[in-house]
Protein backbone atom coordinates (compact mmCIF):
# COMPACT_ATOMS: atom_id res chain seq x y z
CA UNK A 1 0.00 0.00 0.00
CA UNK A 2 1.37 3.39 -1.00
CA UNK A 3 0.93 6.10 1.61
CA UNK A 4 -0.62 9.39 0.54
CA UNK A 5 1.82 12.20 -0.02
CA UNK A 6 1.53 14.99 2.53
CA UNK A 7 -0.51 17.94 1.32
CA UNK A 8 1.38 21.02 0.20
CA UNK A 9 -0.04 24.44 0.99
CA UNK A 10 1.20 27.71 -0.47
CA UNK A 11 1.04 30.35 2.25
CA UNK A 12 0.75 33.78 0.63
CA UNK A 13 1.76 36.72 2.81
CA UNK A 14 4.01 39.76 2.84
CA UNK A 15 5.01 39.05 6.43
CA UNK A 16 7.97 36.67 6.70
CA UNK A 17 7.49 36.62 10.48
CA UNK A 18 4.29 34.60 10.10
CA UNK A 19 5.89 31.81 8.06
CA UNK A 20 7.67 29.90 10.89
CA UNK A 21 4.51 30.04 13.02
CA UNK A 22 2.36 28.68 10.18
CA UNK A 23 4.88 25.92 9.43
CA UNK A 24 5.14 24.94 13.10
CA UNK A 25 1.35 24.74 13.49
CA UNK A 26 0.86 22.64 10.34
CA UNK A 27 3.90 20.35 10.75
CA UNK A 28 2.15 17.90 13.17
CA UNK A 29 -0.48 17.29 10.49
CA UNK A 30 2.13 16.42 7.86
CA UNK A 31 1.37 19.56 5.85
CA UNK A 32 4.27 21.07 3.93
CA UNK A 33 4.19 24.86 3.63
CA UNK A 34 5.65 26.86 0.78
CA UNK A 35 5.80 30.61 1.18
CA UNK A 36 4.97 33.08 -1.56
CA UNK A 37 5.59 36.74 -0.73
CA UNK A 38 2.86 39.05 -1.95
CA UNK A 39 1.89 42.59 -1.10
CA UNK A 40 -1.86 42.73 -0.75
CA UNK A 41 -3.89 45.87 -1.24
CA UNK A 42 -5.68 45.96 2.08
CA UNK A 43 -9.38 46.47 1.42
CA UNK A 44 -11.42 48.85 3.52
CA UNK A 45 -13.46 46.21 5.32
CA UNK A 46 -15.34 45.89 8.57
CA UNK A 47 -14.22 42.35 9.40
CA UNK A 48 -11.19 40.11 9.10
CA UNK A 49 -13.37 37.65 7.16
CA UNK A 50 -13.96 40.28 4.46
CA UNK A 51 -10.22 40.97 4.25
CA UNK A 52 -9.51 37.24 3.93
CA UNK A 53 -12.16 36.87 1.21
CA UNK A 54 -10.49 39.66 -0.76
CA UNK A 55 -7.05 38.09 -0.29
CA UNK A 56 -8.37 34.74 -1.50
CA UNK A 57 -9.75 36.43 -4.62
CA UNK A 58 -6.36 38.00 -5.33
CA UNK A 59 -4.46 34.68 -5.25
CA UNK A 60 -6.52 32.96 -7.92
CA UNK A 61 -3.37 32.36 -9.97
CA UNK A 62 -1.86 30.03 -7.33
CA UNK A 63 -2.51 26.32 -8.00
CA UNK A 64 -3.34 23.72 -5.35
CA UNK A 65 -4.11 24.60 -1.76
CA UNK A 66 -3.44 28.27 -1.09
CA UNK A 67 -3.57 29.76 2.39
CA UNK A 68 -3.94 33.40 3.44
CA UNK A 69 -4.42 34.92 6.86
CA UNK A 70 -5.35 38.19 8.45
CA UNK A 71 -5.33 39.05 12.11
CA UNK A 72 -5.89 41.93 14.42
CA UNK A 73 -5.74 43.14 17.98
CA UNK A 74 -9.18 43.98 19.39
CA UNK A 75 -9.58 46.13 22.50
CA UNK A 76 -13.17 46.24 23.83
CA UNK A 77 -12.56 49.48 25.80
CA UNK A 78 -11.70 51.12 22.45
CA UNK A 79 -14.77 49.61 20.74
CA UNK A 80 -12.62 46.93 19.13
CA UNK A 81 -9.97 49.31 17.79
CA UNK A 82 -7.46 48.82 16.18
CA UNK A 83 -9.08 45.55 14.95
CA UNK A 84 -9.05 45.25 11.17
CA UNK A 85 -6.70 48.26 11.01
CA UNK A 86 -4.11 46.80 13.39
CA UNK A 87 -1.21 46.52 10.92
CA UNK A 88 -1.87 49.92 9.36
CA UNK A 89 -2.16 51.62 12.77
CA UNK A 90 1.04 49.99 14.03
CA UNK A 91 2.95 51.04 10.89
CA UNK A 92 1.93 54.65 11.43
CA UNK A 93 1.99 55.16 15.19
CA UNK A 94 3.42 52.11 16.95
CA UNK A 95 2.18 51.46 20.53
CA UNK A 96 2.16 54.96 22.05
CA UNK A 97 -1.41 56.06 21.29
CA UNK A 98 -2.93 52.74 22.42
CA UNK A 99 -1.02 52.78 25.70
CA UNK A 100 -2.05 56.39 26.26
CA UNK A 101 -5.73 55.71 25.49
CA UNK A 102 -5.77 52.81 27.95
CA UNK A 103 -4.28 54.72 30.91
CA UNK A 104 -7.66 54.91 32.70
CA UNK A 105 -9.58 52.21 30.84
CA UNK A 106 -9.88 48.44 31.14
CA UNK A 107 -6.91 46.76 29.44
CA UNK A 108 -8.62 43.57 28.27
CA UNK A 109 -7.84 42.67 24.66
CA UNK A 110 -7.76 39.74 22.29
CA UNK A 111 -5.96 38.74 19.16
CA UNK A 112 -8.11 37.22 16.43
CA UNK A 113 -6.87 35.46 13.29
CA UNK A 114 -8.85 34.31 10.29
CA UNK A 115 -7.16 31.82 7.97
CA UNK A 116 -8.56 31.35 4.49
CA UNK A 117 -7.84 28.18 2.52
CA UNK A 118 -8.69 27.81 -1.16
CA UNK A 119 -8.39 25.04 -3.70
CA UNK A 120 -9.90 25.73 -7.09
CA UNK A 121 -13.30 27.31 -6.57
CA UNK A 122 -13.78 26.03 -3.04
CA UNK A 123 -12.73 28.02 0.01
CA UNK A 124 -12.91 27.60 3.77
CA UNK A 125 -12.25 29.89 6.76
CA UNK A 126 -10.88 29.07 10.21
CA UNK A 127 -10.80 31.38 13.24
CA UNK A 128 -8.43 31.45 16.22
CA UNK A 129 -8.46 33.77 19.22
CA UNK A 130 -6.35 34.33 22.31
CA UNK A 131 -7.50 36.63 25.11
CA UNK A 132 -5.41 38.68 27.50
CA UNK A 133 -4.54 42.24 28.47
CA UNK A 134 -2.45 45.13 27.22
CA UNK A 135 0.75 45.68 29.21
CA UNK A 136 1.52 49.11 30.66
CA UNK A 137 4.70 49.33 28.56
CA UNK A 138 6.31 47.27 25.75
CA UNK A 139 8.50 44.37 26.87
CA UNK A 140 10.45 41.75 24.95
CA UNK A 141 12.08 41.43 21.56
CA UNK A 142 10.56 38.22 20.26
CA UNK A 143 7.75 37.97 17.76
CA UNK A 144 6.47 40.95 15.82
CA UNK A 145 3.59 43.39 15.68
CA UNK A 146 1.81 43.88 19.00
CA UNK A 147 3.59 40.97 20.73
CA UNK A 148 5.57 43.30 23.09
CA UNK A 149 2.38 44.76 24.61
CA UNK A 150 0.07 41.71 24.72
CA UNK A 151 -0.06 39.52 27.85
CA UNK A 152 -2.09 36.33 27.25
CA UNK A 153 -4.45 35.11 29.98
CA UNK A 154 -2.57 33.10 32.60
CA UNK A 155 0.80 34.61 31.68
CA UNK A 156 2.89 37.14 33.59
CA UNK A 157 4.80 38.36 30.52
CA UNK A 158 4.12 39.53 26.99
CA UNK A 159 4.25 37.45 23.83
CA UNK A 160 7.35 39.53 23.03
CA UNK A 161 9.10 38.12 26.12
CA UNK A 162 8.26 34.49 25.35
CA UNK A 163 10.47 32.17 23.35
CA UNK A 164 9.03 31.76 19.87
CA UNK A 165 7.90 28.15 20.34
CA UNK A 166 6.04 29.02 23.53
CA UNK A 167 4.07 31.81 21.86
CA UNK A 168 3.40 29.67 18.79
CA UNK A 169 1.78 27.00 20.96
CA UNK A 170 -1.02 29.33 22.12
CA UNK A 171 -1.26 32.16 19.60
CA UNK A 172 -4.39 33.13 17.71
CA UNK A 173 -2.69 32.31 14.40
CA UNK A 174 -1.57 28.89 15.62
CA UNK A 175 -5.11 28.13 16.80
CA UNK A 176 -6.51 28.96 13.36
CA UNK A 177 -3.76 26.96 11.63
CA UNK A 178 -4.39 23.88 13.79
CA UNK A 179 -7.93 23.92 12.43
CA UNK A 180 -6.53 24.14 8.89
CA UNK A 181 -4.28 21.14 9.64
CA UNK A 182 -7.17 19.13 11.07
CA UNK A 183 -9.27 19.96 8.02
CA UNK A 184 -6.52 18.88 5.59
CA UNK A 185 -5.85 15.73 7.60
CA UNK A 186 -9.43 14.61 6.96
CA UNK A 187 -9.31 15.43 3.25
CA UNK A 188 -6.45 13.10 2.39
CA UNK A 189 -7.20 10.36 -0.13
Amino acid sequence: MVSARPPVVTFVSRNAGKVPEVRAALRPFGVRVRWKRKEFTEPQAESLEEVVDEKLRSVGDVAGYVLVEDSGLFIPALKGFPGVYSAHFLDLWEFGPILELLQNRPRKAYFRAVAGLRKGRQSWKFVGEVHGTIARRPAGRHGFGYDPIFVPEGWDRTFGQAPVGEKDAVSHRARAMVQVGQFLEHRRP
